[in-house]
């Protein structure tokens, strides 16, 4: 019986990220801000020096994907932990250009169920120390918002 490989050329060129020895790396303060409305925060609730109330603190390590962070945000808040639940993450990030910040969706994860997201780390989305994580919890009876209806950032 001949067992194929499954691995494609575009797998096999791809650079392995540096990766960081957490014995000996400090890890990073990161600041993570949680919504149940199925939306991102806005951009403009992260001016002037305000940010939402919803704070998470995580110390993790710039390598960290996002089923790892998915772990962490599920020990704080049990209602993410139902399986089915739609965790979305974004990067809030200063925008030079217009004196405030920009919000990049990057990925989600659903609890108990593999991803293709999962694996995605912070450093592999350009997450810089300084900028903040924004999680959407959606539980699994409620889908996320129609997309006509998003908010603008």
């Amino acid at each position: 019986m001949a067992v194929e490989s499954r691995v494609t050329q575009e797998e096999i060129k791809k650079e392995p990220e540096n990766t960081i020895d957490r014995e000996k790396t400090c890890p990073l303060l990161l600041r993570v801000f949680t919504t149940n409305t199925g939306r991102h925060h806005r951009w403009d609730e992260f001016a002037r020096g305000n940010v939402p109330s919803s704070e998470l603190q995580i110390y993790t390590w710039m390598d960290a994907t996002l089923k790892e962070l998915t772990s962490l945000v599920k020990e704080v808040y049990p209602d993410a932990r139902k399986k089915g639940t739609n965790l979305g993450f974004a990067i809030v990030y200063p925008d030079p250009k217009r004196q405030g910040y920009r919000v990049k969706e990057i990925g989600s994860t659903v609890s108990g169920r593999k991803g293709t997201d999962d694996l995605m780390t912070l450093q592999s989305q350009s997450f810089k120390i300084g900028d903040y994580l924004d999680v959407t919890i959606t539980p699994p009876n409620r889908g996320p918002p129609f997309p006509g209806r998003m908010r603008p950032y």
